[in-house]
This record gives structure tokens, sequence and C-alpha cells, in this order.
């Protein structure tokens, strides 16, 4: 009996192994839908162009495939395949985000957390990925943006209101990457004033 039973599974099996490669010849088959996987193979391709132009969160990289008008379904299979390989990655996405973005950019912890949450990136990976950045860090970087601001201006202040003027400016270069205003105040007052002082020599 168990001989037989043997028996009738390799039959079964082979007429299965047959009926799909007729299937496959026309493009149909129960074991291989030929038309999704050439579908997902064009959503793959376009995936990793934007990919290999930069990393993206998982909700980036979807929204962005949906928006050129794939299919919803083709495009979640595809991200799942990314994110199963690896090449999809949101706690390495956002811990290389704020490393390159606070030193290269300048961006404060703040900004750097906004920027994470509109790519989608859960809570618990962004304070992951901000716990990179200290106090002193950010000081540093508030610094660094500071200093380079206030070394565009070219002469001495001709009087207070000119002064306020040049303060304002570097103010508005810290205010914009999120930095806070008592902070942003003490480093743009030390970085004009040093800049005054050097055109003065």
């Amino acid at each position: 009996m168990n001989q037989l039973s043997q028996q009738e599974k390799l039959e079964k099996l082979h007429r299965a192994l047959n009926n799909f490669t007729r299937a496959h010849s026309r493009g149909e088959s129960d074991f291989f839908d030929l038309e999704h996987e050439e579908k997902k193979a064009e959503v793959r391709r376009r995936a990793l162009l934007l990919l290999n132009q930069r990393a993206r969160s998982i909700h980036e990289l979807t929204t962005r495939l949906y928006a050129l008008e794939f299919e919803h379904s083709i495009v979640d299979d595809v991200v799942e395949d990314l994110t199963r390989s690896n090449l999809l990655d949101d706690e390495s996405f956002a811990m290389e985000w704020v490393r390159q973005r606070a030193a290269r950019r300048g961006k404060s912890s703040r900004v750097l957390d906004k920027e994470l949450k509109e790519k989608g990136v859960d809570k618990h990976l962004r304070d992951l990925a901000l716990a990179q950045i200290d106090a002193a860090d950010e000081r540093s970087t508030a610094r660094a943006v500071a200093v380079k601001k206030a070394r565009s201006e070219t002469r001495v202040p001709a009087d207070r209101h000119d002064y306020d003027k040049a303060l304002r400016r570097v103010l508005g270069a810290l205010a914009r990457r999120g930095f806070p205003a008592g902070l942003s105040m003490e480093l743009a007052r030390e970085a004009l004033d040093e800049r005054i002082a050097g055109l003065q020599e």
C-alpha cells in the first residue's frame, strides 16, 4: 500500500510538472505567474534605479513607486522583497541620514527628526538614530553654521542698526536649521563679534 501511494505521488508530480511546462510555454501557470513576475521586474528595476541615486526609507520608496502609477500590489511585493534582502532598511537609512545631514548640512536634531518623520520612519528608529548626536555635537554643529554665515560679512557695521542686521542674518541661518533660540543667539553673537574683530585687524 505504501509503495502504491508513493507511486501515485510520483505520477501526480509528473503530471503536474508536465502541466507546468505546457502552461509556462503559454505564459500561464498556477505555480509561476509570468505576467506578475514581469510586472515585478519592471517595478524592481525602477526601485533599484531610485535606490542607486540615494538611500530611501521604505515609505519614501513605496510612495515614489506609487506615484509612477505602478499597481500598488506589485509595488508592495517588490518593497517586501527588497526589505527581506536588506536593500531597504529604515534603521540603517535613519542612522546614515542623521550622520550625513548633521555633519554636512549643519541640521539640528529637531529638524532631522522632522525630516525622518516625513519619510515615514518610526519614532523608535528616529530616536535611535538621533542618539548619535549629543549636546556637545549639537553645539559644535550650530557654531560651525554661525561661523560660516558670519564670514559672509565683509565690512565692520557702521552702527548698532547695521550690527543688528548682520546679527539677524546669522540668526536666520541657525533658525532655518532648527537650532534653539537661546543657543542660536549666543553663538550668533559670538561668531559675529569674532568676524568683526577679524575685519578690524
